[in-house]
């Protein structure tokens, strides 16, 4: 008999391919990839304002209430996302969006052999430095990669990278913390 934690997985990844068979289904790999943005940014969303997430979790309210409610207030969405979110809503299961984007994303590389590597930089990247970027992450993680590119003027220098959740930080400012540790520790005789 499974456990509840295997029905549970199995749920998210029926959710995830749902979403990522559909999406492809409707649009190929450009559906898809929207569709990732707008769910990331739905999380966002859902995180600060929990009224929002609450209410479609409610049970106070009919599984065709929190459905409705749900295609209303995602209208704007891909049309395979608001089918999935609502059937989500009316069997209150809105709280597992965020593992159904993390399968959505293991699926996505599994199935479609891309990873979206999210890059953060100081200042928008060329051409020369994207194509870089592409490439060394390709050889890496052994997909096709496709980047989705960030801005952030508060950066020392440097660049972020994150892909399936992993982070790697080249930023100036990660480099003179993990400088000062080393210093920090040698001047402590080695000790913690």
């Amino acid at each position: 008999m499974p456990t509840n934690r295997h029905v549970l997985r199995e749920k998210v990844a029926t959710y995830a391919s749902a979403l990522l068979d559909g999406a492809y289904e409707a649009g190929a790999q450009d559906a898809v990839l929207e569709v990732r943005d707008q769910v990331e940014n739905i999380m966002r969303i859902s995180r600060s304002n929990m009224d929002l997430a609450e209410a479609l979790e409610d049970s106070a309210y009919t599984p065709e209430q929190r459905g409705s409610m749900a295609r209303n207030v995602f209208a704007q969405c891909h049309p395979v996302l608001v089918d999935v979110l609502a059937v989500m809503a009316e069997r209150g299961d809105f709280a597992l969006l965020s593992r159904v984007w993390a399968s959505y994303g293991e699926q996505l590389e599994r199935k479609l052999n891309v990873t979206v590597v999210d890059v953060t930089t100081v200042v928008e990247l060329d051409d020369h430095l994207r194509e870089i970027i592409v490439k060394k992450t390709q050889a890496d993680l052994g997909t096709n990669v496709v980047l989705r590119e960030h801005v952030d003027k508060s950066l020392i220098g440097g660049i972020l990278m994150s892909a399936n959740g992993k982070r790697i930080d080249a930023s100036v400012l990660s480099q003179l913390e993990s400088a000062r540790n080393v210093l920090k520790l040698s001047t402590d005789g080695g000790e913690c």
